[in-house]
């Protein structure tokens, strides 16, 4: 009985250790967050995220969307054209309980089937835009290309995965049903997709994307993560995913439970990184030293350093983390490890460009 006793209470300091290492994890990774902002003299708490660098990771949310009753059904319910090629597509989705909006480029050609590029933005989403275009260049580069590309249009802080519960912050969020179950099928009809699907992200939308494609392998061809984390399930990547939900006053628990909860574990890349085998794969970051953007002459050059500096070197070592790991499984992979660059718009830019080999050859 005594070392039954004996064996219990080692049970119970093991997972109060655990715990205890969560929680300093979150306190160092939040610290992190904060110190850029610090660095620089920008006011700063948890509900408010410096406004500068522009990055994947700054700015606060706009309101949450209104939820409302919905058909049982998802359906495109308008269509409002930009431009000639930029279309604002808003859809009724069940899952989400509210119209989402989503904007589409086409191509030049759009007489045959072709594939679709989706893509997801970084932590500060907008309800009005996605920095892809705003910021990314992505309109123009995908000009030329004969693909159809979905942005996301809004989703702050969501990593764009089904939430277990509303947040009276961010609201409802369902987005892996919405973005793999409720909108392709809409999207191939409408602007006759071809079957052949690729996902990519910046920042929290690397994350979200890699997530994706590990969680609905037969949906995604391909998958382009731009500085990124990717260890869900990890003490520190728990609490990482925790302070960027907590940058915006969310709860992380509305998202996958208490630390212990499995759901942490379950979208996990790291662990779920056979699911990507026989896809194309890139995967980016800079080391978070000052780069070829990084000079004097840029207006955000001591933002994107202070504050763009540390992230980017955060996504550093998760993305060589997760080319490790690809590489233990042999799964190729296009990993471009940057020896400069800062966790900002310019280097995405770049990186947008140097993926499209790679992941146009998983399209094709």
């Amino acid at each position: 009985m005594r070392s039954r006793r004996r064996t219990f209470s080692e049970h119970i300091r093991t997972k109060s250790s655990a715990l205890a290492l969560r929680r300093l994890s979150g306190v160092l990774v939040t610290a992190a967050l904060l110190a850029g902002a610090a660095a620089v003299g920008t006011p700063f708490s948890l509900a408010d995220a410096p406004a500068k660098p522009n990055s994947g990771s700054s700015d606060k949310p706009d309101p949450a969307e209104p939820t409302s009753p919905t058909p049982d059904r998802p359906f495109i319910e308008s269509i409002t054209q930009v431009s000639d090629r930029k279309l604002r597509v808003f859809v009724s989705s069940p899952a989400m309980h509210r119209t989402v909006e989503v904007q589409v480029l086409l191509p030049r050609n759009t007489s045959q089937p072709r594939p679709v590029v989706y893509m997801l933005d970084g932590r500060s989403a907008k309800s009005e835009s996605n920095n892809w275009t705003v910021l990314g260049g992505a309109a123009e580069f995908f000009e030329d290309k004969d693909v159809t590309v979905v942005l996301t249009v809004g989703g702050p802080a969501s990593y764009y995965t089904d939430w277990y519960r509303e947040d009276p912050v961010l609201g409802l969020n369902r987005w892996e049903t919405f973005l793999t179950d409720e909108l392709p099928p809409l999207i191939n009809a409408r602007f006759d997709g071809n079957g052949r699907n690729a996902v990519m992200g910046v920042s929290m939308g690397a994350e979200g994307a890699l997530m994706l494609a590990v969680r609905q392998p037969e949906l995604y061809a391909a998958v382009a993560g731009h500085s990124g984390c990717y260890e869900m399930g990890s003490d520190t990547g728990q609490a990482q995913a925790r302070a960027v939900v907590a940058t915006y006053n969310g709860k992380a628990d509305n998202m996958f439970g208490t630390e212990d909860d499995p759901q942490w574990r379950a979208h996990d890349v790291l662990s779920q990184a056979e699911a990507l085998r026989g896809k194309a794969i890139y995967l980016s970051a800079g080391s978070g030293m000052p780069g070829k953007y990084d000079v004097p002459g840029n207006p955000e050059v001591i933002s994107a350093i202070g504050f763009g500096g540390p992230l980017e070197a955060g996504a550093f070592t998760c993305t060589r983390s997760l080319a490790e790991r690809l590489a233990a499984l042999r799964i190729p992979a296009t990993v471009n490890l940057r020896s400069t660059g800062t966790h900002s718009w310019p280097y995405w830019v770049d990186e947008l460009a140097a993926s499209w080999p790679a992941v146009s050859a998983g399209l094709s």
